[in-house]
């Protein structure tokens, strides 16, 4: 599957709604599937965006792909009924876990690079496939720690699950930074051993370092090296749209578009403010 090619896009909020509306050459959203009503309707700006012809994307935080257990029916249902509801091009969910024997972690948890956490991956991603009416695209967090057990590199992990599903990648170049940083490896490593032909969009946030750590914030400003990033993605493989993550503690509209420009210019995108 190929998506046309959308550009530029922002992570709908409701707090900056008014924002993302006056955004003139807006063509792709994002939107946090579990704040969607499955029954509908759908939130009234969002549906004003698709009548403008932008793509609203779900993007899902709480099916926990990367658990031992299989995903809950109930969470693969209302996934489905938020991408029929939105008239969504695709979904897209994270490889990760958020709870385990009933418990919640609250947070997006890395997976084991080991082939049994491969199995597990394959076997809920194919699950939640089964239901959806549009593909899945898979998104690798950032991750604080590696677990001591690690059998795969990422970029092997990351490969097979694609290769073994079908399902397209949701590139996160903030994440792919971080946790290279962190690691004290070459971002662009990574970037020459992924399948770049399989990425479906891509998220830029910011992040900032405390205690040594650089954490993946998406409430601090895209920093350059995180922009230099989208350009050596983009010199290899430009992917069909790019879209700016912010979850709090939002800026002045003006340094929002600056943001969404810098993102234009480092991908080569026309801007859309």
């Amino acid at each position: 599957m190929s998506l046309p090619a959308y550009g530029v896009g922002i992570g709908w909020r409701p707090e900056i709604s008014g924002f993302v509306a006056e955004l003139p050459g807006l063509r792709f959203v994002e939107v946090v599937a579990e704040t969607v009503g499955a029954t509908g309707p759908a939130p009234e700006a969002l549906t004003a965006l698709r009548q403008r012809g932008a793509a609203v994307v779900p993007h899902g935080v709480r099916l926990s792909l990367g658990g031992a257990e299989p995903v809950e029916p109930a969470r693969v249902t209302h996934l489905a009924r938020v991408a029929e509801l939105l008239g969504a091009p695709l979904v897209s969910e994270h490889i990760a876990f958020v709870r385990a024997g009933g418990v919640e972690a609250g947070h997006l948890l890395p997976v084991p690079r080991t082939r049994d956490a491969v199995d597990a991956l394959v076997e809920n991603i194919g699950r939640t496939q089964a239901e959806l009416p549009v593909p899945l695209a898979l998104e690798p967090i950032a991750a604080l720690f590696d677990w001591p057990d690690d059998e795969l590199d990422e970029g092997d992990f990351l490969t097979e699950i694609l290769d073994r599903t079908g399902a397209l990648l949701l590139l996160d170049v903030a994440n792919v930074y971080a946790n290279a940083r962190n690691r004290g490896t070459d971002p662009v490593d990574l970037l020459d051993r992924l399948p770049l032909d399989r990425v479906a969009y891509v998220h830029v946030a910011g992040g900032a370092e405390h205690d040594g750590i650089y954490h993946d914030t998406h409430t601090d400003p895209v920093p350059a090296p995180v922009l230099d990033l989208v350009g050596e993605l983009c010199a290899r493989h430009r992917p069909p749209a790019l879209l700016l993550e912010r979850d709090g503690h939002y800026p002045p509209a003006q340094v929002l578009r600056d943001e969404l420009d810098a993102i234009a210019a480092a991908s080569g995108y026309p801007a859309v403010t």
